[in-house]
């Protein structure tokens, strides 16, 4: 099992990301999260997906592309840390990564597929890792990090945008 990750294993700004991961299994929460995400997207029109709450903000769809991005991002950091690499690893800016996207131009079942695709293989990534991988340190985006804090980083971070969406882009399942 992978145990929550202790305060000083990861960046302050991910304190708002791990919080919102419950107690449990992981890996089960991330299973959960999944099928509230397909479930959630699934309901909505292509019009639907293209909804902003306000000027300047991202659409539903860039959204869920950037959960997809993020994701994947997050787990070939897992990945580099688990496996002991100590090569430090670059940031990235999320703004720049939708502007370059296209995510409005793609259909929703598109972008279900993709995110589909990179949750498989971070469940996969997981479920795969030796148990001493959890607790090593590695360097991203200029700060130390363990693998099981990169882990609650990528579930917390899905579960904030899903909360986003739920909060300011639906109301009781529909679009504001």
């Amino acid at each position: 099992m992978i145990v929550r990750p202790e305060a000083n294993e990861f960046p302050e700004y991910y304190v708002p990301y791990v919080k919102l991961v419950p107690e449990g299994n992981l890996l089960e929460i991330l299973k959960d999260n999944f099928e509230k995400t397909t479930a959630l997207f699934e309901g909505l029109s292509e019009e639907k997906g293209l909804y902003r709450y306000a000027p300047g903000k991202w659409s539903i769809k860039e959204v869920l592309g950037h959960m997809a991005d993020t994701e994947r991002i997050m787990s070939y950091r897992l990945l580099r840390v688990g496996r002991g690499d100590k090569t430090p690893l670059a940031g990235f800016n999320e703004n720049d990564y939708i502007a370059e996207s296209n995510f409005d131009g793609l259909p929703i079942k598109k972008l279900l597929e993709d995110f589909t695709a990179v949750r498989n293989a971070t469940i996969t990534l997981m479920n795969n890792l030796p148990e001493n991988a959890w607790e090593k340190i590695g360097f991203a985006n200029n700060t130390e990090i363990t693998t099981r804090a990169i882990a609650y980083i990528i579930a917390g971070h899905a579960l904030h945008h899903l909360k986003i969406i739920n909060e300011r882009y639906l109301v009781t399942g529909t679009i504001k």
